[in-house]
């Protein structure tokens, strides 16, 4: 969730390049209507192993390497339809498409191109619901190519943190697995590269849509192939969830978007922290430390005036010295966004708040800024267009989605 809010925006109008890969003429005229929450898509190949592909091929009446040939196209040659399969005979193809089969890949509604390179992609699903994914290249000194895929975990966000555009914008729904999954493919087509590294941090809290995360975890590590060191899951703390979460043993890296050294002020920024104190949070994710041996990383928004003080690194200093080793704190200089009452902070001041932390020993480092003329912000590419939603398919219904019944 914190990349995206961070990665800076300014209206679609700015954008450096802007280019509509998938843009019906119908787009800007109704309301988009979401389809039912508890709504599952079982009939979809996109999120499915090598295995579960080759028992359904023998389910179907094809030998077992048939299922092998759907996992190559699907995660290899990244083929969108089912017709498209020519490796298949065309009577296994006939017989997916009957028994409801699909691939279960979207278009792509809008993309922009920031001038350092970054690209957000804005895809429309099946049920003509919006969620963004941004993809981050970065070249180091020695040539060596880092491609990072900032994926969202749900249509919007329930929790609404104060700073963050994707709230503003409204919840629908969680994602499914391969809604998630299809987000890096989508970026590894875009920049014709290898996707490296998997940040979930876009839209949406990923620990109250802990099922889909995990199995689209499982399928971009295993299928896609994209090492488990090299994915990180974010949250801004969902009670019991980060002790489920160490139950699997990823080694994968866990980032808590802390954004306060206290619990009276991290609850005027977060909301949602009046029902997870942050001694409890801390408990947590000295446990998951204890559990996986992972290093625990604290997200931390400077807004300026607000959290920014050398106080405020000084007693944030004391508060993770006092739950133990295992922690880097990752600072990320607000960009504000449209509504927005907050201000990103001084140079300066982001300086002294890395020295205090420094001075304290703990290890930090300050996100760079990528994307800030690609309407990068979390959630902020979405809201401009769903000022002029989507056309809506004619057998969706409304639904609303209390977020105390979501089961992890």
């Amino acid at each position: 969730m914190a990349l995206l809010q961070h990665l800076c925006s300014a209206p679609l109008t700015r954008a450096i390049r802007s280019r509509s890969l998938t843009f019906s003429s119908r787009a800007m005229s109704t309301t988009l209507t979401p389809t039912r929450v508890g709504h599952v898509d079982s009939q979809v190949l996109l999120g499915m192993s090598e295995q579960e592909l080759q028992q359904l091929a023998l389910d179907l009446g094809q030998q077992s390497f048939r299922g092998k040939q759907l996992h190559h196209l699907i995660y290899k040659r990244k083929v969108k339809e089912i017709q498209d399969f020519s490796q298949l005979p065309q009577a296994f193809r006939n017989e997916l498409q009957e028994g409801g089969w699909r691939v279960g890949r979207s278009s792509i509604h809008q993309s922009v191109t920031a001038a350092d390179g970054t690209v957000k992609l804005l895809i429309k699903l099946a049920d003509n619901r919006l969620i963004e994914t941004v993809g981050i290249p970065v070249e180091d000194n020695k040539g060596s190519f880092r491609l990072t895929a900032c994926v969202s975990s749900q249509v919007g966000c329930p929790l609404r943190c104060s700073f963050c555009a994707t709230g503003k914008g409204g919840y629908s729904r969680n994602l499914q697995r391969h809604e998630i999954v299809e987000q890096v493919l989508a970026i590894e087509e875009v920049f014709k590269q290898r996707v490296t590294n998997v940040v979930f941090m876009g839209m949406g809290e990923p620990m109250l849509n802990l099922k889909s995360v995990i199995e689209a975890h499982r399928c971009l590590n295993k299928d896609v192939q994209i090492g488990q060191r090299m994915i990180t899951i974010s949250t801004v703390g969902v009670p019991n969830t980060i002790k489920k979460l160490a139950s699997y043993k990823l080694q994968s890296t866990l980032a808590i978007s802390l954004h306060a050294p206290n619990q009276k002020l991290r609850e005027t920024i977060v909301p949602s922290a009046k029902s997870y104190p942050l001694d409890a949070i801390m408990k947590d994710c000295k446990d998951y430390f204890l559990e996986t041996s992972r290093r625990v990383s604290f997200e931390y928004t400077l807004l300026a005036g607000v959290n920014d003080a050398v106080e405020h690194a000084k007693e944030l200093a004391e508060l993770i010295h006092e739950w133990g080793p295992g922690y880097h704190v990752n600072l990320i200089p607000f960009n504000p966004i449209e509504g927005s009452e907050y201000r990103r902070p001084y140079k300066k001041a982001v300086q002294a708040f890395v020295a205090a932390l420094e001075s304290h020993k703990v290890t930090v480092s300050v996100r760079q800024t990528r994307g800030l003329d690609a309407s990068a912000a979390c959630g902020q590419l979405r809201n401009e267009f769903q000022r002029s939603p989507l056309q809506p398919d004619s057998n969706n219904t409304q639904a609303q989605l209390d977020v105390a019944a979501i089961a992890c």
